[in-house]
């Protein structure tokens, strides 16, 4: 064999040598590029979450409040009900009220609604004409959804 000809075998088998390190680095290079997206991913997801705990968190504290001030509104004499501070009153409900729906706070539905012992607590069972056995016919303290997750459940009668 001439060694020209031995030359072109030697640089095509180093070329061979020379493609095949490069689609490993190539395969290495798109795993630690894979590896890395998904670190991002599990990072906002993290951060996603811990943002939703800070915020579950928070709500917790701000709903009795919430729960408190509702149930002294009920208590408003009805010869009152028009006069200027309770409608003042009752505004700064609706805004707290706003405020916690504009935050993912639901209130849960009580009254007329089947009894749910995953979002309800029943404080009584009683008879009832006027309900259907498993209705709730009184809401005792209202109960709180946050995203659909139970930050309170709603304490509430049930019919029997």
């Amino acid at each position: 064999m001439s060694e020209e000809a031995m030359t072109i075998e030697g640089l095509q088998e180093e070329l061979i040598k020379e493609r095949e390190h490069s689609a490993e680095l190539l395969a290495g290079w798109q795993r630690a590029k894979a590896d890395y997206s998904n670190l991002i991913k599990e990072n906002d997801n993290r951060a996603k979450e811990m943002m939703e705990w800070a915020n579950t968190a928070f709500m917790s504290e701000i709903i009795p409040v919430y729960s408190h001030f509702k149930t002294a509104l009920k208590h408003i004499p009805e010869d009152q009900q028009q006069e200027g501070w309770v409608k003042g009153v009752m505004f700064i409900g609706k805004q707290f009220s706003d405020f916690l729906n504009k935050y993912g706070i639901k209130e849960i539905p009580t009254v007329g609604e089947k009894f749910d012992h995953n979002i309800h607590e029943a404080v009584t069972h009683e008879e009832k004409d006027d309900f259907a056995e498993d209705v709730i016919f009184e809401e005792v303290q209202p109960g709180y959804m946050l995203n659909d997750k139970l930050l309170s459940p709603a304490k509430v009668k049930v019919a029997k």
